[in-house]
């Protein structure tokens, strides 16, 4: 029986009370609080957006600050009280919390509920982040595009509440497995890290063609570019042409792509121009200068409608091949010569096409190109090698907070 067990059985070994959360705690609604107010010292504070971005379970130290008289008008976090966020884009990030555990009074502002109470705080931050809360919350939850749970809501929510002695015995086990995880997680990364730069190292090397007899050619003279036509957001479906916006490329394609993230009205079809398979897709512009010019690789079955901030790369070449040596160092060095750099940045057609490509035997490039791929999947692909390792180990964690934090109700 473990320390924990042995705590449950002395202290309620009939189950654990559930209570709503207002029944055991004071949830204050932050407010105010724009960015504008922060400055480099003064009153600590926590903006709701850092707690998705920034804070983990707890904080000992803010990254902000706000002046002193801001701070009069603001929401009071106390040592040991829970800020909680109370809208999100999501239904998984709403309710995410960060137990302040610093010295001294800190402040809070809007989309936010500070929890006051007499719990362990990081007890109620780890239950916080359990599938049983997620459930609870999702019953409160409205709004599609922007997801909000109120403070009002929030109180209503049952959490199991065991004795302080239970509580105190779980935070110590899951500090213990969090920092574990923690610093295996960062080895694995530092490990993964190791092999992208291992891989583009060996992805430069192959493609820089030194001391061989083969012909480099500006993209112009193997290939015809073309521009895509406009579109924008508000013409999305869910079905209808499949087509690909500049900012995709950025943030949802890889070398290759054989489906759409997205798709426009059909009655727009018409006014597009398109890519067909094997035509290589490149950001004509991008918000810094080592972005623009990002490509990939269509693969689809049919025509995708591009984007008119998009060049399409019209050749005769294996396309995946040319979109590898749209990643080499090599590539980025001659385009960066040509990126016009204002606010945002960008890159002509004609500038493109003045790029030297090397042009190897098609042999030679399906040769490569099969190298690549199998490196880039030990890399990249979540389902092998080390990132399904980084990701086994999260699941690992989770499953035993879950389990940690699961109790038999008492009646």
């Amino acid at each position: 029986m473990s320390r924990i067990d042995e705590l449950i059985a002395e202290h309620c070994p009939e189950g654990v009370e559930f209570r709503a959360i207002g029944d055991f705690a004071e949830l204050v609604r932050g407010n105010g609080m724009p960015k504008t107010d922060f400055m480099e010292s003064g009153v600590g504070c926590i903006h709701y957006g850092q707690i998705y971005t920034y804070y983990g379970i707890w904080a000992t130290e803010t990254i902000s600050f706000v002046p002193g008289t801001k701070a009069e008008r603001l929401a009071k976090v106390d040592p040991g009280d829970l800020v909680i966020t109370n809208t999100s884009e999501n239904i998984d990030d709403v309710c995410k919390a960060v137990a302040w555990i610093g010295d001294v009074q800190i402040v809070t502002g809007g989309h936010a509920t500070v929890l006051k109470h007499h719990q362990d705080p990081k007890y109620l931050s780890y239950y916080l982040q359990t599938p049983h809360f997620f459930v609870e919350k999702k019953k409160h939850a409205t709004g599609t595009k922007v997801v909000d749970v109120s403070a009002k809501s929030l109180a209503k929510i049952r959490i199991p509440v065991p004795p302080i002695e239970v509580q105190r015995e779980i935070v110590k086990v899951l500090d213990t497995f969090t920092e574990l995880e923690a610093e295996l997680e960062a080895e694995l990364e530092a490990e993964l890290e190791a092999r992208r730069r291992q891989y583009q190292y060996y992805r430069d090397v192959l493609l820089a063609f030194r001391d061989q007899d083969v012909r480099w050619a500006p993209m112009a003279e193997v290939g015809d570019f073309f521009r895509g036509r406009r579109f924008t957001k508000a013409d999305y479906v869910e079905d209808g042409v499949a087509c690909i916006h500049y900012g995709d490329i950025y943030t949802q394609y890889g070398t290759a792509a054989t489906k759409t993230v997205s798709y426009v009205r059909s009655n727009m079809a018409s006014t597009l121009r398109f890519a067909k398979p094997g035509d290589l897709v490149i950001a004509g512009v991008g918000e810094t200068v080592e972005d623009v010019g990002k490509a990939v690789a269509w693969l689809g079955e049919g025509e995708v409608a591009i984007h008119d901030d998009c060049f399409v790369f019209r050749h005769s070449l294996n396309p995946k091949f040319v979109s590898y040596y749209f990643q080499t160092s090599a590539f980025h060095a001659e385009k960066n010569k040509f990126v016009a750099r204002a606010k945002v940045k960008r890159l002509s057609g004609e500038s493109i096409g003045k790029l030297a490509i090397p042009v190897p035997p098609i042999e030679e490039q399906e040769r490569i190109v099969a190298i690549l791929d199998r490196f880039d999947a030990l890399v990249n692909d979540i389902s092998i090698g080390l990132p399904a390792e980084i990701k086994a180990r999260r699941q690992q964690y989770e499953h035993y907070r879950d389990r940690l934090l699961s109790f038999r109700e008492a009646a």
